[in-house]
C-alpha cells in the first residue's frame, strides 16, 4: 500500500521541462515503482519527529526518485549541515543496497579553518561513526575556497541542496564548484540540485537573500559541461512571495528574525505566524548528467 501511495505521488509531481524546454512527464519517474528500500529508510526511526515532519515539504522519495538515485551507487553529499537531513536518508541506503557514501566537510588541511568548523566536523564524524550497522563507513572530504580538487571520475550521484546561494557570496566558487562536480562524476553522472528559487530576471550576484533564479543556477551547470535533463515542480510553494525581511531565513525551518550572519539576538517579540503559513521556501528541483 505504501509503495502503490509513493508511487501516486511522484507521477503526479513529476511533470517536467525538458532540457529543450518543452513540457513532458517523466517516463522513468512515472513508470517505475519508488525503491521500496529508500521508502523504507526515509521511514526509519532513527529519524528524529522533526526532520520526519520535514518531509511533506523536502519530499525525499520522491525527489531522490525524480533525481534517480540506484541501489549501488558512489554518492556524493555536499555539505550536509549541522542537521544532516539527507545524510540520515543517504548513509543508510547507501549501506543497504551495497553503495558508498561521501560527504564534504571543513577542509582540515586549510590553516585558516575556523575552530568552530572543526569542531562541526568532528560532532558529524562522531555521530555517524558511532552507528556503523547503520550509516556504513562515511567518507568525509576536505571541501573548500582553498581545497584540493575533488577526487576525478568517481561518484555515480552528487546531491546538492539548498547550497548554490552560500557559493555565491564567493568570487568565482560557485563555477568552480560546478566545475568540480563535472570532473567529480563519472560519464553519466547525475547532478542533482535543489535550491530556493527566486522569480526571473535579474540576480544579485551575491545572492544575499537566499534565492537564485532558475536560469542563472541552470548557467552554471552547463557552464561546467553538464546537460540539464529535466526540472521538476514537486518542491514549488507558490505562498513563497520571496521577500521578506530576512531572506529565505525569515521562513521555516530557521524562522529568524535578525539578519543571517549578522550575528545579532533573535527577536523575541517578532511575529513568525506569517511565515510559519507560507512554509518552507519556493524551490527547484533540477537534474544534470555529465553526458561523456
Amino acid at each position: 500500500m505504501q509503495t502503490r501511495r509513493l508511487f501516486a505521488l511522484v507521477a503526479g509531481a513529476a511533470m517536467l521541462h525538458t532540457a529543450s524546454g518543452a513540457v513532458a512527464a517523466d517516463a522513468p519517474a512515472t513508470t517505475a515503482t519508488p525503491d521500496p528500500v529508500l521508502a523504507q529508510v526515509v521511514a526509519g526511526d532513527w529519524r528524529t519527529p522533526e526532520a520526519r515532519a520535514r518531509d511533506a515539504s523536502r519530499h525525499p522519495v520522491e525527489a531522490l526518485t525524480f533525481w534517480g538515485l540506484k541501489p549501488g551507487m558512489t554518492i556524493l553529499e555536499v555539505q550536509p549541515g549541522a542537521q544532516s537531513w539527507w545524510t540520515e536518508i543517504l548513509a543508510p541506503y547507501a549501506k543497504r543496497t551495497g553503495g558508498k557514501l561521501y560527504v564534504t566537510g571543513p577542509d582540515l588541511s586549510n590553516p585558516d579553518l575556523p575552530e568552530g568548523a572543526r569542531k562541526s566536523r568532528a560532532a558529524f564524524e562522531a555521530r555517524y561513526g558511532a552507528k556503523p550497522d547503520l550509516y556504513g563507513k562515511i567518507d568525509v572530504l576536505n571541501w573548500g575556497a582553498k581545497s584540493a580538487p575533488l577526487p576525478k571520475d568517481t561518484f555515480d550521484f552528487i546531491l546538492t541542496a539548498r547550497s548554490v546561494h552560500g557559493w555565491m557570496g564567493q568570487p568565482g566558487m560557485a563555477e568552480k564548484t560546478f566545475k568540480e562536480f563535472y570532473d567529480a562524476l563519472k560519464p553519466g553522472g547525475i547532478l542533482a540540485v535543489e535550491q530556493h528559487r527566486a522569480n526571473p530576471g535579474p540576480q544579485d550576484p551575491k545572492a544575499a537573500s537566499g534565492y537564485v533564479t532558475e536560469d542563472h543556477v541552470i548557467g552554471l551547470a552547463k557552464q561546467a559541461g553538464f546537460t540539464l535533463v529535466a526540472k521538476s515542480e514537486l518542491n514549488a510553494n507558490p505562498k513563497d512571495t520571496k521577500d521578506h525581511p530576512f531572506g529565505v531565513w525569515t521562513l521555516p525551518p530557521a524562522l529568524r528574525s535578525t539578519a543571517y550572519g549578522s550575528e545579532k539576538e533573535e527577536d523575541p517579540t517578532f511575529d513568525h505566524s506569517k511565515y510559519v503559513a507560507i512554509g518552507e521556501s519556493d524551490r527547484m528541483t533540477l537534474k544534470f548528467v555529465k553526458e561523456k
